[in-house]
C-alpha cells in the first residue's frame, strides 16, 4: 500500500495543519509521534512538559480517530523509527511543520533530513509560525508574517488511514527519561479542547483586563491569556489565534476596554515569531552570546551559591523568592516577573544566562526555546543592540505588590512581617522579628549582596564593554540580521533599531 507519513513533533492538533491536509489530499496517511528519549534528556526538558504532550496527545487521538485515521506512537530515536517503518512498510514520502527548537532537536533534523536524502525520499515541511527558514536579514520580514497570518487556514480533512502493522512501544515513564523534578500541581493541563476554551475565554471576557493587569503578579494569572503553552506545543495554531482576535476586534459592539486588551495582544502575538526568527536565523545563539564581543562576560565569575539560592527561592528579596514559589506550584509566572528573575539572575548576582535559562525552561510549561534563549540574552544585556534592562525587586514589588499580598500568598512567613518592613525585611530589629516570630536569616532569607552596590558594579561593567569601539563596531550586523522593523522601516535599506521593549513582548 503506498502511504505518507505526518510527523507530529510540537504541532498537536488536526485543525490547521497544513501537512496533515496535504498528505490527505493525496491519499492515504499514518499520523506519526515518535517520543525521543534522547531530547526528553536534555537540560532543558521536563516532566511537566511530558505531562503536559501526554494529554495533547490523549486528544489529538481521539480527533484523528474522528476523522477516520490513527496516530502511531513509537519510542526511540526519530531516524531509526523513521528506518524501522520503511522498512516494515516503505512509504512514498514524510511531511512535518518546520520546528526551531533546541539544538537536540535541530541536529535531529539535520540526521532526518540526512536519511531522507540517502533513501531519495521527499521530506515537505511547511511554516507553523510566521518564522521564515533561510532568512538572513529583517527586510519584509513583517509583510511576510501577515501573508501567512492572512492566509486561509488549512482544512480539517477526512483521513483515509494506511493500513501497516502498529508499532508495540511502551512509553517511557518520566523517571525513566530522567525527570526528577516534581511537577507543579497546579500548571496547565494540555489538549487542544482545553486550549480552545483558554481562548475563548480570554477573546471573550478575560481580555478586558489585559491592559493594565498583565504587569502585576496579582493580576496577570487571569489578565493574560494563558495561550502560550498551547502555542508551544501547537494545540492551537498560531494563525488561528490571530485570526480569532481579528474576528472578535471586527465586532463593532465589542466594549472599548476588551478593544484595547486585544489590540495590545495582538502586537504580542506578532512579537513571538519575531524573538523565534533570531533563533531559527541564528542557532548558537543558544548557547553563545548574540554579540561576540560579550563572550567571557560572565562565563568566568560562576557562582554556584547564588545560582542555587535563586533555584531554592532564598535570594532574601521577596518577591523574587515569591515567584520562584509560584513557579514550583504552577509552572508559569507573567512576563515582567520573569524578566525581573532574569534581570536580579544578571546583574546583582552576576550569573550567565545559560544555566539560568536551563533552569527557567524547565520551570516555565510554555518553554518555546526562540523565545527563551533571546529573551535571556536579551535581560542579561549581551545583545549588543538592546537597551540595558534593570528591574529592582524592591521598585517592581512596592509598584506591582504594594500591600504584599502576592509575596505573603506564596511565601507564609512573610504573613508574620509587619506593613512597615515588607519590602526589606532583612532591616527587622531582633526585638521586632520575637515579637513577630519570625527569623531572618531562617524563615525569610538574608539577601544574597549588596542590591544597590551589586547592580551598580554589574551595570558598569556592562557598560563598559557597550561602549568599547570594537564591540560597537559590531552592532550594525547584529541589527541587520536580528533587529525589528517596523513598516514604514521595511523600505529603508539602513537597518534601524526598533526593538520591541521588554515588557511588550511575551505577556501571553
Amino acid at each position: 500500500m503506498t502511504y505518507r507519513v505526518v510527523w507530529f513533533k510540537r504541532d498537536l492538533r488536526v485543525w490547521d495543519h497544513a501537512p496533515l491536509a496535504e498528505g490527505a489530499r493525496l491519499g492515504p496517511v499514518l499520523c506519526l509521534y515518535v517520543l525521543e528519549p534522547a531530547l526528553w534528556r536534555q537540560p532543558d526538558a521536563a516532566r511537566q512538559h511530558l505531562g503536559f504532550v501526554q494529554e495533547s496527545l490523549k486528544d489529538l487521538q481521539a480527533e484523528l480517530k474522528h476523522l477516520g485515521g490513527r496516530l502511531q506512537l513509537a519510542v526511540g530515536d526519530a531516524v531509526e523509527v523513521l528506518e524501522r517503518l520503511h522498512r516494515q512498510a516503505p512509504f512514498l514520502e514524510l511531511l512535518s511543520h518546520e520546528e526551531t527548537g533546541n539544538a537536540a532537536s535541530f541536529e535531529r533534523d539535520l540526521r532526518v533530513k540526512q536519511w531522507c536524502a540517502a533513501k531519495a525520499l521527499p521530506w515537505r515541511e511547511f511554516r507553523q509560525f510566521g518564522v521564515v527558514r533561510g532568512l538572513r536579514e529583517r527586510q519584509h520580514w513583517v509583510r511576510q508574517w501577515e501573508q501567512l497570518m492572512h492566509a486561509e487556514p488549512a482544512p480539517v480533512p477526512e483521513l483515509q488511514a494506511a493500513d501497516v502493522p502498529r508499532f508495540a512501544d511502551l512509553w517511557p515513564s518520566a523517571d525513566e527519561l530522567g525527570l526528577a523534578a516534581p511537577e507543579p500541581p497546579q500548571r496547565q493541563r494540555g489538549g487542544r479542547a482545553r486550549g480552545v476554551a483558554v481562548l475563548q475565554s480570554f477573546l471573550n471576557e478575560r481580555s478586558a483586563s489585559y491592559r493594565g493587569g498583565i504587569s502585576s503578579p496579582l493580576s496577570a494569572p487571569t489578565a493574560c491569556s494563558r495561550l502560550s503553552p498551547y502555542l508551544t506545543w501547537g494545540c492551537l495554531s498560531l494563525r488561528e489565534v490571530v485570526q480569532a482576535t481579528r474576528s472578535r476586534l471586527d465586532d463593532p459592539m465589542l466594549p472599548a476596554r476588551q478593544r484595547q486588551g486585544l489590540e495590545g495582544f495582538m502586537s504580542r502575538l506578532h512579537w513571538h515569531c519575531h524573538f523565534i526568527q533570531k533563533l531559527e536565523t541564528e542557532p548558537a545563539i543558544e548557547h553563545h552570546n548574540m554579540h561576540p564581543g560579550y563572550q567571557g562576560l560572565r562565563e568566568h565569575d560562576h557562582n554556584p551559591a547564588h545560582l542555587q539560592a535563586l533555584m531554592d527561592g532564598r535570594t532574601g528579596w521577596p518577591l523574587v523568592d515569591a515567584c520562584v514559589a509560584m513557579l514550583r506550584e504552577t509552572g508559569w509566572i507573567n512576563f515582567r516577573m520573569r524578566a525581573m528573575l532574569v534581570s536580579v539572575a544578571a546583574y546583582p548576582l552576576w550569573l550567565h544566562w545559560r544555566p539560568v535559562g536551563e533552569w527557567l525552561a524547565r520551570q516555565f510549561i510554555d518553554y518555546e526555546p526562540g523565545i527563551h534563549w533571546s529573551q535571556l540574552q536579551m535581560q542579561s544585556g549581551t545583545t549588543g543592540i538592546n537597551t540595558t534592562r534593570v528591574y529592582n525587586p524592591i521598585k517592581q514589588a512596592q509598584d506591582h505588590d504594594p500591600h504584599g499580598h502576592f509575596v505573603r500568598r506564596w511565601l507564609p512567613a512573610m504573613q508574620r512581617v509587619p506593613d512597615t518592613w515588607l519590602f526589606q525585611p532583612w532591616l527587622m530589629p531582633p526585638e521586632l522579628q520575637a515579637r513577630c516570630g519570625v527569623v531572618v536569616g531562617g524563615d525569610i532569607a538574608v539577601p544574597l549582596v549588596d542590591l544597590e552596590s551589586a547592580t551598580r558594579a554589574a551595570k558598569e561593567r556592562v557598560y563598559t564593554l557597550r561602549t568599547d569601539p570594537a564591540v560597537a563596531a559590531v552592532q550594525g550586523a547584529i541589527v541587520k540580521r536580528h533587529g525589528s522593523r517596523n513598516r514604514s522601516a521595511e523600505n529603508l535599506s539602513k537597518p534601524r533599531n526598533v526593538e520591541a521593549p521588554a515588557q511588550a513582548t511575551l505577556d501571553f
